[in-house]
């Protein structure tokens, strides 16, 4: 028996699962070579398409159970392909980027840190040093996304480059899409880890956030653990947003999972909903 199209129901074949690359020590002038792998979607080995690009902090986690911290990974190939196949995006290539010891440092965004004689200090108190968070920025930007630009087959304009990350992934990542609002077209920041920058990242939100309109930006938190500690943050940060003009919904989301903590395990039940607000068709 033929399908309506012709097809024989009994030779059609799933559609193919995506493809990791592995770039081991990949280089760079301004900080530490890293690992950083490269996820292409179903569909890529086809060709013809170019596919948006996701690039996310603590790639570690992402894809392999084995090299996650908590021996759970973020499942974004599932994610994605389960997104994919319900017609909701229309798949995305992820570059994770792995972390190196210096992950906190790299991560604190810098120019509000920077403001503050005693926020230095106590920066160099907790993380050993200063944050190196612009010189990580200058690698994703200048020679990352190049590289990725060159030897991939993206969407290279910012309408087609999003950056995303967890705890204080969550605040870089925000951080980028600020400092290079030309170059981001979307940030997503689960458990954003509000208290290392405190005060400092509020105030840089109100000065720096780029105008609404051309960005979308998406926050969460969970209720359990250090998540627990976020929710006052969150409403600060919530209100910056809405005083910018951001739309809730439209151009910004911000939830709250309630009962969840603070873990691969639970950003892994939830990242197709910052998935689908990011990768979203843009209308008309």
């Amino acid at each position: 028996m033929m399908a309506m199209d012709g097809t024989d129901p009994g030779s059609i074949q799933p559609q193919p699962a995506g493809r990791l690359v592995h770039h081991p020590q990949f280089p760079s002038q301004w900080i530490a070579s890293r690992t950083v792998d490269v996820w292409l979607p179903p569909g890529y080995e086809q060709g013809g398409w170019r596919f948006p690009v996701l690039y996310m902090h603590d790639g570690q986690n992402l894809f392999d159970a084995k090299t996650s911290y908590i021996g759970v990974d973020w499942g974004m190939a599932e994610a994605i392909e389960r997104l994919m196949a319900q017609g909701r995006v229309e798949g995305a290539i992820v570059v994770g980027i792995w972390c190196t010891d210096l992950r906190k440092r790299e991560y604190l965004p810098q120019i509000p840190i920077e403001s503050s004689k005693w926020a230095r200090s106590r920066t160099k108190a907790l993380y050993g040093g200063p944050p190196l968070s612009d010189g990580y920025l200058r690698f994703l930007v200048d020679e990352l996304k190049p590289y990725v630009d060159a030897h991939y087959r993206t969407q290279p304009e910012r309408e087609g480059t999003f950056v995303m990350g967890s705890s204080m992934g969550g605040l870089i990542s925000i951080y980028a899409l600020c400092e290079y609002p030309q170059v981001f077209y979307g940030a997503g920041c689960l458990s954003t880890h509000w208290p290392a920058a405190r005060k400092w990242m509020i105030a840089y939100l109100r000065e720096t956030l780029p105008a609404p309109g051309a960005h979308r930006i998406y926050f969460d938190h969970g209720t359990e653990a250090l998540d627990a500690s976020y929710a006052s943050y969150q409403r600060q940060v919530d209100r910056v947003m809405a005083a910018a003009g951001y739309r809730r919904g439209k151009d910004w989301m911000t939830q709250v999972f309630a009962g969840a903590e603070h873990s691969e395990r639970a950003w892994r039940e939830r990242v197709h909903i910052p998935l689908e607000f990011l990768l979203a068709p843009r209308p008309g």
